[in-house]
């Protein structure tokens, strides 16, 4: 079982929208700081004008990143442990397989039960429905391969 990555989301950004995307967080973040040190006297009494500039900086921080390709949710499978990154914004979390206690495949997730920390659920959703089959295939191979209980549970109405 060789290392597999599978992106959650569409990851078909052309080099111009990445090349977009971090100009204008350069630009957000640029605006932002102008109005901080150039209206520093009206700053202190008007509390949106703050508001404001935490959004920029935020939003122009999360466009760099997302230029970059540092925001893109994946799962990657390994014969060691399953990386999995679902939100954009947080970290990847990592499954080693000591640490799973069962897997349940359902039709649109999958929900890995942790001996210590509860449950982790990766939901698929509708519109990537290609990455679907060969991502259960490759967490069953994994299960399989640590000798982890699964069970596949068909979602009937």
């Amino acid at each position: 079982m060789g290392e597999k990555l599978f992106f959650l989301d569409q990851r078909n950004s052309s080099h111009v929208t990445k090349v977009f995307q971090i100009v204008l967080g350069v630009l957000c973040i640029g605006i932002a700081l102008y109005w901080m040190f150039f209206n520093i006297k009206s700053i202190q009494a008007d509390s949106t004008l703050w508001i404001t500039i935490a959004f920029l900086i935020f939003f122009g921080i999360y466009q760099i990143l997302a230029g970059t390709g540092k925001t893109q949710k994946y799962i990657e499978t390994g014969p060691e442990k399953i990386i999995l990154k679902q939100n954009s914004v947080l970290p990847p979390v990592t499954l080693k397989p000591v640490e799973i206690d069962n897997i349940d495949i359902f039709s649109l997730s999958i929900i890995f039960t942790m001996k210590r920390s509860g449950k982790i659920k990766l939901r698929f959703g509708l519109t990537y429905t290609d990455i679907i089959q060969p991502v259960k295939d490759e967490i069953v191979q994994f299960a399989e391969l640590h000798n982890i209980p699964f069970e596949e549970i068909s979602d009937e109405l």
